[in-house]
């Protein structure tokens, strides 16, 4: 029998040939790993797990697809209530995010079909990890966006969101980032050695079997 070449998580050392801002490892990990997925969600989310259920709604044939120029990078979800969300990694800066994550999202939105109510309409999330600072002259790690009155600031619709969480600026997480793990979850996508990946894997593990619905900084501290 041929030997893998997979190295043993539990032993092995040194650097990750392919970590999880590779955008097709994401892809793969999100879609295998529903535990995972639905995890990431809620923490970015603030949802509780319990009781929530997610289904990939474009799943490609890990594989066999990773080379064709027509690889769908992002990974849509649909949860039990409906809600849909759009997830990916983006690691160069080809300075057309907003747009790009604008018409991801608004693809989703157009979900209707004739007949139906407008009110009826599900909400959308569209959720962006990036390696890179979207706007340098105001930096954030976890920026959320909605639609908005500019003078009064009220807000127009609850049922359309992008989120922005930058991978390079982990340093400019809030107290409700830490709180809800997404500081964890971007610490772990920036993972670059085994070493630290088993030490962000056993965290994760412990909050899970004390059913918390986020991952806590201080527990690495």
């Amino acid at each position: 029998m041929e030997k893998s070449n997979v190295p043993d998580f539990e032993t092995a050392t040194g650097t990750i040939d392919y970590g999880f801002t590779n955008d097709y490892v994401f892809r793969k990990i999100l879609q295998e790993n529903n535990d995972v997925l639905k995890a990431l969600i809620c923490s970015i989310l603030h949802m509780k797990p319990d009781g929530v259920e997610v289904t990939v709604t474009n799943p490609i044939s890990l594989g066999e697809t990773f080379s064709a120029k027509d690889f769908i990078l992002d990974v849509r979800v649909v949860l039990n209530d409906g809600r849909l969300i759009d997830l990916e990694m983006q690691m160069t800066n080809e300075y057309n995010w907003p747009d790009r994550s604008i018409s991801y999202a608004s693809r989703n939105f157009d979900q209707l079909k004739r007949g139906e109510y407008y009110i009826d309409a599900k909400p959308v999330h569209s959720i962006g990890f990036l390696n890179f600072t979207l706007f340098e002259d105001n930096p954030e790690f976890n920026a959320l966006y909605q639609l908005l009155n500019v003078k009064t600031k009220r807000l127009y619709s609850e049922k359309f969101s992008i989120h922005v969480i930058d991978l390079s600026r982990i340093d400019l997480a809030t107290e409700e980032d830490r709180h809800y793990g997404i500081d964890r979850w971007a610490k772990l996508f920036k993972t670059k050695t085994w070493e630290d990946l088993r030490m962000i894997t056993k965290i994760m593990k412990q909050c899970k079997k004390l059913r918390t619905p986020y991952i806590s900084s201080t527990q690495t501290q």
